[in-house]
Order: C-alpha cells, then structure tokens, then sequence
C-alpha cells in the first residue's frame, strides 16, 4: 500500500541506549532472547502537522471525514521495536501500536503476546502524546520524570500533532521505508503495517481511520481493541481526554462514546474486538459485519481484568518497584481474561490481510429494553456475544456491571463467586463440570475466538479452579 505524511523528514536515531535506569520504559518483560526476538528503542523526530476539518465539512457521525493540515511544528518522541531476529521467522507484518497514556504513563495496549511471537510478527510501540512524555502537572509520570537522563530531549507540542507523528514512525518501519538510512526494522521485509491500539487509543486510532488514513493510505489493517464507540476530536491541545465518569469537570474534554461509525470505504480489514463495557457504549453505533469489516463483543468481560492487571505486574513492579496488590479486596473484580480472544483476532487478522477468509462473523450480545440495556440471564451474565468456557459453564457471575461510581469501578466490571450449593445443583459434580468446560472450550477453538494453543491453559484453569 503506499503511504506517507505531509512530512517524510523525519530522523531516526539510535539504538537508544544508558540513562538513569538503562531500559526502555514500557517494554516487555518476556524473555525475548529465548523467543528469537530483539527489543531496540528509536528516536525520532522532524515536524509535523496538526489537521483540522476541511473548511465547510464537519466530523459527522457517518465517520467519513475531510481534514486538511493546519499548521506545523517541531517533536521528537521514541519507538519501541521487537522483532524476530531470524528474517525466516518473520511474517512480514509489523504491528503499529498507539501507546495509550490514560494511566498518565505509557501502556503498550498490545504487543507482548504467545501470537505476536509465535507467529513471527514484529511491533512497534510508538509513543505519540504528550502526558506519556511530559506527564501530567499534578502527577508527573511521563518518560522525562521518568529518566531525564535517557529522554530529556524528547518533545512533543501537543496531542493535536499525534495523528502525523503516528503516521512518521509508520513511515520509518513500512515497505516503502528507506533502506539506506538507519533501519529501525534490521532489514526484515515488511509487507504489511497494522494499526492497532486500545481503549483511549482505540479512539485515537478511529479518528486516524476516518480522517487521516485516506489522506495517508498507510495502513494496511486497523485492530481496534475495547473501543467506545467514537473518534476522539483532532484538535484537543495538552488535554488527556477520558471517559465519561473521569472527567473532573465540564470542560475536560472526554472521549466520545456510542457518537461515529467507522468508514468503511477504504477497502482494508478493519476488526473492532470489544468487552460488555464498550459494547454498552457502542450499542448505538453498531455496524453491519461485512467482507472488510468485523466487530466482535465477548459476554461477561470487561475493559479490566484481574488476569490482565495481574499480567501488567512484572512490568510495573520493574519500571516503578511496585505493583498493585491483587489481595482479597480486589477479588471482586472481572476475572474473564480476554487476551486469547486478542490473539485469536491477530491470527485471523492476518489470514485476512494475506488473501484469506475474513474472521467468522461472532454473535453480538443482546440488549432489550428502552433504553438499552444488556439482556441478563438467571445468574446475571450476558446474554449472546462471544462465549469464553467461563461465561458459558460459569463458577461465578463475571460482567462489566459497575458497582460504584468512579472510573475504576467502571471499568473492572464485577465478580461474585457462586456458592457451593450453586455449583452441585449446576453441575452435580466435578467431572460433570469438567467434561461440560471441555465442550465449551473445545467449542470455542472451533469457532475461532480461542487458538488450538489456548485449549490447554483453559482447560488447567478449570482444573485448578473448580472448588469441589
């Protein structure tokens, strides 16, 4: 696909090396080596510009946007690059992550997973908002307080500039790349660039798709993961935009939610992969799944997990010293883990991309009422979606219901354990619900929301989880 920026100027340097610290904030704590994997950090830099609406055209709900450049002005940010270290063991993708900065850190929102190695992707985490390298005034974590010595010379004007810094650090690791200068990718040939980023990215990214990637025509595939169901607007200054129950007050800007459909006339695969929390969000903007779309809603999940904060703790616990402490207190939260629904989506995203099948069409979850809200059964788990073994031969009620009113609360969902007494009328018995377990895992490889590998870990987890 071609490509490009307003701007191809843009320097690399590097690998970056030293500092205070002497690693990379962010970066994965697998042990890459044993997987045939390198980690390199970049700088980059040069100008870019900011867009805008084209004069007479408005950011409409149908998400077929016009945006013209504004202004320009200068930056210099980093990227992260794994990739495998054997060109053979390439599949020619590289995955273009958005760091989400809603923490007022850096979060990779992807990237480290069994699929990315096993299946011979690279990725690039790119950082292209202020907060994740200036921080916040009140909490300052960004990559600067981070380590002054290692990225005090990193810049970035504002997040109205994020869209063309994205679309440069794409530029740099893209087919079309210039081998003659520095090679963040090491000479591997790439052949296909994913956008893919999550949550507050997820939105980044669909006001990328709407506006900039018909301008750009960088990207080759968007994965959007746990979107709300809206673009966020172009031109927002320093502000970090959140979700609807964070805003401190009226004049923070917030992402949209449920407000724009993504454009679908661009002709490249475009995955939506949501939990119960979204998809509440998106319900009125659901799209019709096609040959160059999908959109898929797994029940009983939510946007946080306690498998996924539990995931996230080496990495905390080496760049900060600390992790959050999952005690009894935090039991409550949603315990479905959607990452092998993740690394079935890239998996099947590639296929897609390489001349395959699009991903099967999944079940959405049900709604009724007025106004909508997610259909329930007896034990208070969603209705339709796409159904983990958890949901589906359930020891507990897992949802995104919100139990209190802060932003946390929202989005760890909820988790209750059913009593004894519960699980022997459900089930009778231990092997009654292991063979009933089985047949929803197995059932689940078969419909391509979980990967043949993912069979046996679902299968320990019930083992080790089942309490009679």
């Amino acid at each position: 696909m071609s490509g490009g920026s307003e701007d191809n100027s843009a320097r690399v340097s590097g690998p970056v090396t030293g500092g205070s610290k002497g690693w990379a904030f962010g970066g994965p704590t697998t042990d890459l080596t044993a997987l045939g994997y390198r980690q390199d950090e970049y700088f980059l830099e040069g100008e870019a510009v900011r867009y805008g609406p084209r004069a007479g055209t408005e950011l409409g709900r149908n998400g077929r946007w016009e945006v013209e450049p504004v202004v320009r002005s200068p930056y210099k940010t980093r990227l992260v690059v794994v990739r495998p270290t054997d060109p053979a063991a390439f599949n020619g993708t590289v995955v273009v992550l958005w760091n989400n900065v809603s923490a007022g850190y850096e979060n990779f929102g992807g990237g480290d997973s069994p699929e990315v190695y096993e299946g011979g992707f690279a990725y690039v985490a790119v950082s292209v908002q202020r907060v994740g390298i200036h921080g916040q005034p009140d909490n300052p974590q960004g990559l600067q307080q981070w380590d002054p010595e290692r990225y005090a010379s990193l810049s970035i004007p504002s997040d109205d500039y994020s869209f063309d810094i994205y679309t440069q650090a794409a530029n740099v690791v893209a087919p079309d790349r210039h081998h003659d200068a520095l090679d963040p990718m090491g000479g591997l040939e790439v052949r296909r660039l994913v956008a893919q980023g999550a949550s507050q990215s997820a939105a980044r990214l669909a006001s990328y798709l709407n506006g900039v990637q018909p301008i750009t025509r960088r990207f080759d595939a968007f994965f959007l993961v746990m979107y709300f169901g809206g673009g966020t607007p172009l031109e927002v200054g320093e502000s970090v935009m959140t979700i609807r129950e964070a805003a401190a007050d009226a004049s923070q800007p917030r992402i949209p939610e449920g407000l724009h459909l993504l454009r679908d006339d661009l002709d490249i695969p475009i995955l939506v992969l949501n939990t119960e929390c979204e998809a509440t969000s998106c319900y009125g903007v659901r799209q019709p799944d096609s040959d160059r779309f999908r959109y898929w809603e797994v029940a009983g999940a939510s946007h946080v997990s306690l498998p996924a904060m539990a995931s996230s703790s080496p990495r905390m616990e080496r760049d900060f010293g600390f992790s959050i402490p999952l005690d009894e207190t935090m039991q409550g939260i949603n315990h479905v883990s959607v990452a092998p629904v993740v690394d079935a989506a890239l998996h099947l995203l590639q296929a897609w991309m390489t001349g395959g099948t699009p991903p099967p069409i999944q079940p959405r979850i049900a709604f009724d009422g007025e106004p909508a809200q997610i259909d329930r059964d007896e034990h208070g788990i969603a209705r339709g979606g796409i159904r983990l073994p958890q949901v589906e031969v359930p020891l507990a009620h897992n949802s995104a219901l919100q139990q209190a009113p802060d932003i946390f609360a929202r989005l760890v969902g909820y988790h209750e354990s059913f009593p004894v007494e519960k699980l022997c009328e459900l089930y009778g018995d231990r092997d009654t619900y292991l063979a009933r377990y089985e047949e929803a895992t197995r059932a689940a490889a078969a419909a391509s929301i979980v990967l043949p590998r993912d069979v046996d870990p679902l299968l320990a987890e019930a083992e080790a989880t089942f309490p009679l």
